[in-house]
């Protein structure tokens, strides 16, 4: 008993060997949720979320070497720093597409977990910390299988050949997409003689924007689809 004690005692108190173990641990927790963003092409991946769960924790380690030097101190306003602080990094990885689509959400709260979760780690809250990352995990992996089937709206921009082939163009068009919405004329953007803008909305599968934006730009009278 008197080993563990002493253990326990080791890893919670303030020291060498307790402030290495939390960095260590920072980088494994944040490495791993930083994994599963990178793992879906996320712009902030496992090296951004290292850097701020390291960044983190070593916010709340200065705060307990500040009091362990200058008892009394009160050194919880630079850990509720970071909190704030980290909405700047987490605002970068939104973004608006199509008008209406806002992309980013899931890394950018993921960013700001993984903050939470490196303070918690600096202080010594050791349960807290695994069990946060254990939870962010199941969140970003498996509740992402059940979003799968989620429709997305894309808006995009065509620009047809032919301004007497409008009507037809339509019709094409909805014989591939039958959720096709509302069709806007519009003038086009190359300045070609002839030409006529044409502006979509179509709901589609998750994943589809690509291939639609393909499919669009094969129908005949179609000189280029682009997204909006």
């Amino acid at each position: 008993m008197e080993f563990w004690d002493n253990v326990i005692e080791t890893v919670t108190g303030f020291n060498n060997v307790s402030v290495a173990l939390r960095l260590v641990l920072a980088l494994i927790m944040g490495g791993l949720i930083g994994m599963e963003r990178g793992l879906h092409g996320r712009a902030a991946g496992m090296r951004t979320h290292v850097l701020v769960c390291l960044g983190a924790c070593m916010t709340a380690l200065v705060g307990l070497f500040i009091q362990h030097i200058n008892p009394g101190e009160n050194v919880t306003r630079i850990a509720a720093q970071v909190i704030s602080g980290i909405g700047f990094l987490g605002a970068g990885t939104i973004m608006i597409r199509n008008q209406s689509v806002i992309t980013g959400l899931t890394t950018a709260a993921g960013v700001w977990c993984t903050a939470t979760i490196g303070i918690a780690l600096g202080y010594g809250f050791y349960l807290g910390a695994t069990v946060a990352t254990i939870i962010a995990l199941i969140t970003a992996t498996l509740l992402t299988r059940l979003e799968t089937g989620k429709k997305h709206l894309l808006r995009c921009y065509l620009e047809l050949g032919d301004a007497g082939k409008v009507t037809a163009t339509i019709e094409a068009i909805q014989t591939h997409y039958p959720t096709l919405k509302h069709p806007e004329i519009t003038a086009p953007k190359s300045g070609i003689a002839n030409a006529v803008g044409l502006t979509l909305s179509l709901i589609l599968d998750k994943g589809e924007q690509e291939v639609c934006l393909k499919t669009l730009d094969s129908i005949d009278n179609v000189l280029f689809a682009v997204e909006e």
